[in-house]
């Protein structure tokens, strides 16, 4: 009994500490029909062609204001730099590799490019949310969250792009935010180039309208928490804009 309680008490010890073995990120997209490889870090990005921007390292991002939480480190485009064209009313499924977090929402991004995606700064860029799930059901260290739904479904995740967007180029950003360590988040953003067809007229108004960095604050209560001393809590803020349904 008292060897159970000790592991029980070690077990609860270490779901608190920092998790230092590899992250990821996302490897793969499918829109529609249409399967694309994604960046491989820790390769050279000379002779990588992608829809995806650059990242360089499973680790994630854990300041919110840190400059390359637009679409991760280092965010570039590549020489030879792909988008992907694609109808409004689509759906978009991102493929990471096997991920190791359940405690988190999920967020997904999207942000117009007035003068092409391919030469974007993408930290000038304003996203909108298009999809998004937090605590879906229990409670913070129990429940299930969009992270966790997300692990359930083969590590992906399936979003639709708003059937009534206006054409034009546009950046698709995923995003995980893994909260498992007190007070310390932990930020998974991946970028890719998008050709948006159709004959929608809409664009989200400025109140749905965000920068990167510039949404997210250590003040925010969904961005910096400690679950554990929580454990009841059965509600979640998930940070930044609520979702554009256009």
């Amino acid at each position: 009994m008292q060897l159970s309680l000790a592991l029980a008490s070690l077990a609860a010890i270490v779901s608190r500490l920092p998790q230092v073995s590899a992250h990821g990120g996302v490897l793969s997209y499918k829109l529609g029909s249409a399967t694309y490889q994604g960046f491989v870090p820790y390769n050279t990005p000379v002779g990588q062609s992608s829809i995806q921007r650059e990242w360089d390292t499973y680790n994630p991002i854990t300041d919110p204001t840190d400059p390359s939480l637009s679409c991760n480190i280092n965010g570039a485009t590549l020489a030879e730099q792909l988008s992907a064209t694609v109808a409004a009313g689509t759906q978009v499924t991102a493929y990471w590799n096997a991920w190791p977090h359940t405690i988190g929402p999920v967020m997904v991004y999207m942000a117009a490019c007035p003068s092409g995606c391919t030469n974007a700064d993408t930290s000038t860029l304003e996203f909108f949310k298009i999809d998004q799930a937090g605590l879906i059901s229990g409670d913070l260290v129990t429940g299930l969250w969009g992270m966790g739904e997300l692990v359930q479904n083969n590590n992906s995740w399936t979003s639709t792009i708003p059937a009534s967007l206006a054409p034009g180029e546009y950046m698709i950003r995923h995003e995980l935010l893994a909260i498992h360590t007190t007070d310390q988040p932990q930020f998974y953003p991946e970028c890719a180039q998008l050709i948006l067809t159709g004959s929608g007229t809409s664009t989200p108004s400025s109140s749905y309208l965000v920068t990167f960095p510039g949404a997210y604050s250590a003040s925010d209560p969904g961005v910096t928490i400690d679950i554990y001393s929580n454990e009841n809590e059965t509600n979640y803020t998930i940070p930044a804009p609520a979702v554009w349904s256009a």
